[in-house]
């Protein structure tokens, strides 16, 4: 049995082998592609749209800046940072095909073609070379990586010396007694609403229990220490619902 067959992860609030869950992640989002904003909108009753721009405003990007989006699928964060500095240039990459196509779709896709790059790719292991971008954003994906540690190293090999990471994910609340309530909300309402909106009730179950596996806001902030950054820090957003974690390459 090869180590990957061995070892296993978390998919929702099933245990797996590790080399099965890419497969049930790109089963997910492929199930999800054309209601992924819908799916946004409903798992952060709304409110995601605030946090991105809140992401942008602690990137600040600027022109002639080379980002890469990882598990950028549908464009958000891509198109944010255009909409900031219009002569960067974004590449775009996530392990699902149909959220890539769902992006290219989408109007401002247009509008931006000469400053993005669309690409099939697994965070685990980028396709790029050392030293190539200025900064690294990942909005709510990191918590379906396989190898969380693997996609942090990646995405330190992958940026330049001075370059920037960030992260926005869903997190932990502070506060137990509203963690209980976001919790009781998250568990039966979500995926009721997922099977109402997307008639996919499992993918909404998969989403939510994801979130309950992944690290809380200071462990997060010391893995991505581990791969190497310096300056690590993060900012609560929603009292906690989401984080957004900064480091540098220095």
């Amino acid at each position: 049995m090869s180590d990957a067959e061995s070892k296993t992860t978390h998919f929702g609030a099933k245990t797996v082998r590790e080399d099965e869950k890419a497969g049930l992640v790109h089963g997910v989002f492929s199930s999800v592609a054309n209601k992924y904003d819908i799916m946004n909108d409903v798992m952060s009753m709304g409110i995601h749209r605030i946090w991105k721009d809140a992401m942008m405003d602690w990137l600040t990007p600027r022109d002639g800046m080379k980002s890469l989006d990882v598990a950028g699928g549908t464009g958000d964060i891509a198109f944010r940072i255009l909409k900031r500095a219009p002569m960067a240039e974004v590449t775009v990459l996530d392990l699902t095909e149909d959220m890539l196509i769902e992006g290219q779709r989408r109007a401002e896709a247009q509008s931006l073609a000469d400053r993005l790059t669309w690409v099939v790719g697994d965070a685990m292991a980028l396709p790029f070379e050392d030293n190539t971008f200025d900064t690294y954003t990942i909005s709510f994906g990191i918590r379906n990586v396989t190898r969380v540690q693997d996609a942090l190293d990646e995405a330190y090999r992958v940026l330049k010396p001075g370059g920037r990471i960030m992260v926005l994910e869903f997190s932990q609340l502070p506060s137990k007694p509203l963690q209980k309530a976001y919790d009781l909300y998250s568990f039966n309402i979500i995926p009721r609403m997922g099977q109402a909106i997307a008639n996919d009730r499992d993918s909404y179950q998969y989403l939510v229990e994801s979130i309950r596996n992944f690290p809380d806001q200071d462990t997060f902030a010391g893995m991505i220490r581990k791969a190497g950054f310096s300056q690590v820090k993060y900012r609560n957003l929603s009292m906690g619902i989401a984080a957004l974690h900064s480091g540098w390459k220095i």
